[in-house]
């Protein structure tokens, strides 16, 4: 299944990072939140992607275009240096679709333009590129199909420890003070499911969640699953430095491919990088004999 990111923000609220490089570039790590996103989604086996390019599209393109496995994998150095034996690989049999689709665009927008890039698919996926979980990505899938709508979208308790809700009467006088995450309050968290009929919804320069939402919910083709597992945005610093926290002790439960062994046929996809001739990288087939 395709899965469709949104990465054409401007990213205001991020400025200090985010005014050299896009925000889907902002790293958690030594790798850019967009890596760690489009890795999730590979781990579950959708490998094929479609990015909404936006502001700095050259800065995304540049990096996959220039994109060193050895850099974010381990690997056995021989020969000298003039062979590397990766021990892992991240995006060899990725298929990524770079789209420009309009620096000042909405996501509505983004999402229409690329239309043309999902004909023939009956349902497809799509996130925005600043939030992680470790959802069971199936969960979600099996949802939509059970609830035969067009849409469905993850929703999650919001966050917010520092904020309280306030209920008062007419006169002014408050009578129930309570913070926000202890209330039934539900957000948009962002991980999409579409059928193919939702281009039909979609008007030209519309945002997704405003009107063709709206007009979902009058036809109850419209639901959410509710997940109270992990799950953060990074939309300010502090929650760009609170992930890197957590990525620093080890503690980044959005890493669900972490979880598992490599499987055998995992293990075959290994790659080695001969440097000699100069070509970065070529299959190895390890059913092969010597």
């Amino acid at each position: 299944m395709k899965v469709v990111l949104f990465c054409g923000g401007f990213g205001m609220r991020l400025r200090e990072y985010s005014e050299s490089v896009p925000k889907p570039m902002v790293k958690i790590g030594y790798r850019p939140i967009l890596w760690h996103i489009m890795k999730y989604y590979a781990h579950f086996g959708h490998k094929d992607f479609i990015l909404c390019l936006g502001w700095k599209a050259d800065v995304i393109k540049e990096y996959f275009l220039n994109y060193d496995e050895c850099m974010s994998n381990d690997f056995v150095l021989s020969s000298g240096g003039s062979k590397i034996n990766l021990l892992n690989s991240d995006i060899h049999d990725w298929n990524i679709t770079f789209v420009d689709t309009g620096t000042s665009s909405n996501i509505g927008q983004r999402l229409k333009a690329v239309e043309q890039h999902l004909q023939g698919e009956e349902a497809f996926l799509a996130n925005y590129t600043d939030g992680l979980a470790d959802l069971h990505l199936p969960d979600l899938i099996e949802f939509h199909h059970a609830k035969q709508v067009i849409a469905t979208f993850l929703s999650v308790k919001p966050r917010y420890n520092s904020f309280h809700a306030v209920k008062v009467n007419g006169q002014g006088i408050v009578h129930e003070i309570e913070p926000i995450e202890k209330l039934d309050l539900w957000m948009n968290g962002g991980f999409f499911m579409f059928n193919s009929d939702i281009f039909q919804y979609l008007g030209d320069g519309e945002e997704l969640v405003e009107q063709p939402f709206a007009r979902l919910i009058a036809r109850q083709q419209l639901c959410t699953l509710k997940y109270d597992g992990f799950w953060s945005c990074m939309d300010t610093y502090k929650e760009k430095q609170m992930l890197e926290d957590m990525y620093a002790r080890g503690e980044a439960p959005w890493e669900v491919w972490k979880r598992s062994i490599a499987t055998p046929h995992q293990k075959r996809s290994m790659l080695e990088v001969d440097r000699s001739n100069g070509a970065r990288r070529k299959p190895v087939d390890f059913a092969k004999k010597p």
